[in-house]
């Protein structure tokens, strides 16, 4: 009807448009019967900004084509932005409404209370110009962590993460790590698990014998907020029964720093060489007097009597029970000792140490070998003439042998 002109029905429901150009079109008509139906529906525009892995403006059709059939809901939103991260905070996710007024509305939901115990009332649809905006948590809960990495709408768990590990491992510096592919109790359907701690320690080469695993630091960017600081304690996952919520899903720009440990345990130091974020070999060099001299490859922390064994025992020439370790520390200096080796001794710092990676172990010849050889030559006729006189020149006056 031209004679109602232009009506403005922005921010209206079919029915409330109804109303509108009814009471409108009542100043011309007794009875007037107004109809409102949707022939095309324009796409909607909704931002997603915050603690996800594409923040952005994202248009969602919502005609009666096949890509009619998405709902924008808020999970749904999430997953168009890839997902929220490790550090979102699924308490106070926030929906700003404009409406007709010009007003901003915010909309507060639980997506918890959605993951954990289904109340779907928290997944409201969204209209056109809304804004998601999911916060940072002022706290890392590790148990919620793991649930965190796999609700439906995180960051997809085999997304490649770019990510740092410095402090004790056997490789620092960035790494580029992905999810881990593993299967179901069914033995068939195949499954992903997002990348953690220990996944990062391992690429890295593992941690070093001084590695202080009680104190492993998580330093991670947010988008939103300060950066955040997670400290683990990788003991528990040793411990009989230990806590799996302490090997922490990662999120793309992680830092992770493993402290230096200020008095090696001897006997923690066997129990944590045999985790999986310790290197699986360390080589220690075995020199002198033994029977076959040379690199031997061992577990990490492994005492020296088994590097001993490992290269054939003592020969019949060495000097049993003290052997010369050589250790080169990170800066440069080189440390020996003297051990007085016990070999039926357990693993212990003073009579059979734990070994490093690059160690040097050196059997030395005993004195009676010694002795032996030197008769061997004295008194041996092929050794071009070296008779009595020889000998009695070198055991009594060993300084003229060169004059």
């Amino acid at each position: 009807m031209p004679q109602i002109g232009a009506v403005n029905v922005r921010f209206r429901t079919l029915a409330q448009a109804e109303n509108l150009i009814s009471s409108r079109a009542a100043a011309l008509l007794r009875y007037p019967v107004v109809t409102v139906s949707l022939l095309v529906a324009r796409p909607i525009t909704i931002a997603v900004a915050g603690e996800v892995s594409q923040p952005g403006s994202y248009s969602v059709a919502t005609d009666n084509t096949a890509a009619a059939t998405f709902v924008p809901t808020v999970t749904r939103m999430l997953k168009q932005a890839q997902g929220v991260n490790q550090a979102a905070d699924l308490n106070r996710i926030q929906i700003r409404r404009p409406n007709a007024q010009g007003n901003i509305q915010t909309i507060t939901v639980n997506l918890w209370e959605l993951q954990m115990r289904g109340d779907i009332s928290q997944d409201i649809r969204l209209r056109d110009g809304d804004s998601v905006f999911v916060p940072a948590a002022p706290n890392i809960d590790l148990a919620l962590a793991h649930q965190l990495a796999d609700a439906p709408f995180a960051t997809s768990p085999n997304k490649p993460l770019t990510i740092s590990v410095v402090g004790e491992v056997n490789k620092p510096g960035p790494r580029t790590i992905s999810g881990e592919t593993f299967r179901d109790v069914d033995g068939n359907t195949v499954s992903f698990r997002a990348p953690s701690i220990t996944r990062a320690i391992q690429e890295a080469g593992g941690i070093t014998q001084t590695a202080d695993v009680r104190n492993i630091t998580v330093r991670r960017l947010t988008r939103t907020g300060p950066i955040q600081q997670i400290t683990v304690n990788f003991w528990e996952l040793l411990k009989q029964g230990g806590s799996t919520f302490q090997d922490l899903p990662l999120q793309d720009g992680d830092t992770i720093e493993i402290a230096k440990v200020d008095v090696v345990n001897d006997s923690e130091a066997i129990d944590i060489a045999s985790a999986s974020f310790s290197p699986n070999e360390i080589e220690v060099n075995v020199a002198g007097e033994v029977v076959r001299p040379g690199p031997v490859k061992l577990k990490p922390n492994t005492p020296l009597n088994q590097a001993l064994l490992a290269g054939g025992g003592y020969n019949d020439r060495a000097k049993t029970g003290q052997v010369t370790l050589l250790r080169l520390n990170p800066n440069g200096s080189v440390e020996q000792r003297e051990i007085d080796i016990d070999l039926k001794a357990a693993a212990n710092s003073e009579k059979n140490p734990p070994l490093k990676n690059g160690d040097t172990l050196v059997i030395a010849r005993s004195r009676f070998s010694t002795a032996t050889e030197l008769f061997g030559r004295v008194l041996n006729p092929v050794s071009g003439g070296f008779g009595f006189f020889n000998l009695i020149r070198t055991l009594f006056f060993p300084n003229n042998n060169n004059n």
